[in-house]
């Protein structure tokens, strides 16, 4: 499980992106801070592998806590989450360490995307520790990380929600082969109508792929495959 301290100074916003994270899965919450102290006595406490962090905190910075995490030898994965959408914020941001910047407001699938990204980096990342030293490849594939995960953040049809895309989503990646909708359906706990109208849906937008199966009664199966870049 990959721990994770929400620290905003609105504790409504905290309690929320909190419940976020919950939903994705193989991530937990540690802990919830709202302001730079207490996010510093968490993790002085209790170290985590990642930070949701707000920039605007009452005490100090959000970019002034990383620095000072750093000096304290505190090697912690950031991910701003702010409302601070000017250039010169998001350029600190890169400079001080943060790994990625979602900008508020944002929705579930915002926030899921990010997540997602950031534990495709920690396999990428896990796959080649060990070796001493990364080559050419292997260093691209650690920098590229981010930007090959394709969690579903398309807006999404009227009737269709973002946690039952995210359960289809990890029956699909969690599988090696091809699945019917009516595996799909069975995996994931819900009718096959629900799940052939969400496999429907990820088809279109590209997020997973078709293929016919041919049997003996020469009408095709459709079955499905996520479509994620490894």
């Amino acid at each position: 499980m990959i721990d994770v301290l929400v620290v905003d100074d609105d504790f409504h916003v905290a309690e929320i992106n909190a419940a976020y994270v919950s939903q994705v899965s193989g991530f937990r919450v540690a802990g919830r801070a709202h302001t730079a102290a207490q996010a510093l006595a968490a993790l002085e406490r209790t170290p985590v592998d990642l930070v949701l962090l707000d920039h605007y905190l009452p005490d100090e910075t959000g970019l002034a806590l990383i620095r000072r995490l750093r000096q304290l030898g505190h090697r912690t994965d950031v991910i701003m989450v702010t409302a601070a959408r000017d250039v010169a914020t998001v350029q600190d941001a890169m400079r001080s360490g943060a790994l990625q910047y979602l900008v508020k407001p944002f929705g579930f699938s915002g926030l899921r995307a990010k997540l997602d990204g950031y534990a495709a980096l920690r396999r990428t990342v896990e796959g080649v520790e060990g070796r001493g030293e990364a080559g050419q490849e292997q260093v691209d594939r650690i920098f590229g990380a981010f930007r090959t995960t394709d969690a579903p953040h398309t807006e999404l049809p009227k009737g269709h929600s973002a946690a039952t895309v995210d359960l289809i989503r990890r029956v699909l990646d969690a599988t090696g082969h091809p699945l019917s909708a009516h595996e799909v359906a069975e995996r994931a706990g819900v009718s096959r109508s629900t799940a052939q109208r969400y496999l429907k849906h990820l088809e279109r937008s590209g997020h997973i792929t078709l293929t016919l199966k041919y049997g003996d009664t020469g009408r095709p199966e459709h079955r499905y495959r996520w479509a994620r870049t490894r």
